[in-house]
């Protein structure tokens, strides 16, 4: 495979537009509901299959029936999802998300099997032969908190392979502790709140530099509307938001990691891998769900229009 996600595996069961939640057993009529395949790992490799490319996905699914349902909506989209394991008697992981009309996304969450990864589970053969491996929500799969698995990270990393690495919580319990991570991957991702949360700092050009100290090649700190801030050893840069209708943000850093992952594997340099990462971002934000908008890759870099597309 190509790229190899890591991790938090969930079903995410969207309402939109929310204004309210009812009292009692009142109901609210709403536009929309779906279910998707989401979190830091299974919502970025459907991403990324959309993208183009080949993926597999590791990690543990419960035996329920959302665990069929999730596993089941990652391999219509393309991912190979063979060597996910099965909990038998746990439960998949879930979330809840009544969509605000300007977007917000309060939740409701059950963690479920994604606690209980461990690097037991995973296929170090398939790791090895991938070019790009993302860990997805290591702050919640803390289980891969190993020297063993720091050390198969180095040796496929020696070889290669491009490790990247997203966040789920904004828990700086869980936040602090996924620093371990940093000197064995090459790119973190968080958003503005986890760089905060996870070093203290005062403002976000302070924690990316913290972050890039522990040992990554880059931090890349995605911001929302006001885009995301690129900081290498060299300098930092930063990449405006494109300008589209906001419908629901879930699933926006997601698709940022697919499409930076995407440019990197195109071998472009490090901020044009960024501005795919912002193209992909903003073409889910215009629907409802982790993957909404995203079709294929040409129709995605179309929306940089700044750009000439041999650049991009």
């Amino acid at each position: 495979m190509t790229v190899v996600t890591v991790g938090v595996h969930i079903v995410d069961v969207l309402a939109r537009p929310v204004e309210h939640l009812p009292a009692g057993q009142g109901t609210v009529l709403v536009d929309e509901i779906r279910l998707t395949a989401a979190g830091s790992a299974a919502g970025t490799a459907v991403d990324l299959v959309k993208l183009g490319n080949p993926v597999a996905s590791l990690g543990a699914v419960g035996s329920d029936e959302l665990g069929d349902f999730l596993l089941m909506v990652m391999a219509r989209h393309g991912v190979d999802v063979s060597r996910v394991r099965r909990r038998a008697g746990d439960r998949a992981s879930a979330s809840i998300l009544p969509i605000s009309p300007d977007g917000g996304r309060p939740s409701f969450h059950t963690p479920g099997a994604n606690l209980t990864l461990t690097p037991a589970d995973l296929d170090a053969d398939l790791l090895r032969e991938a070019r790009a491996v993302h860990l997805g929500g290591v702050d919640v799969t803390f289980g891969l908190g190993d020297p063993a698995f720091f050390a198969l990270l180095d040796s496929i990393r020696a070889e290669g392979t491009v490790v990247t690495m997203d966040l789920l919580s904004e828990l700086p319990d869980l936040l602090g502790p996924a620093r371990a991570f940093l000197p064995h991957v090459d790119y973190v991702l968080p958003n503005e709140s986890q760089a905060l949360l996870m070093t203290g700092a005062a403002d976000v050009r302070a924690a990316a530099a913290s972050l890039l100290a522990d040992g990554p090649r880059a931090v890349l700190v995605t911001r929302g509307a006001a885009g995301s801030l690129v900081v290498t050893p060299s300098g930092e840069e930063s990449i405006p938001a494109l300008k589209v209708e906001v419908n629901d943000t879930t699933g926006c850093g997601d698709a940022y990691c697919a499409g930076f992952i995407t440019g990197l594997l195109h071998e472009r340099d490090l901020l044009t891998a960024a501005r795919w990462g912002t193209a992909a971002a903003a073409r889910v934000a215009g629907g409802l769900g982790s993957d909404f908008g995203l079709t294929d890759l040409p129709s995605t870099l179309s929306l940089l229009r700044g750009f000439r597309l041999e650049d991009v």
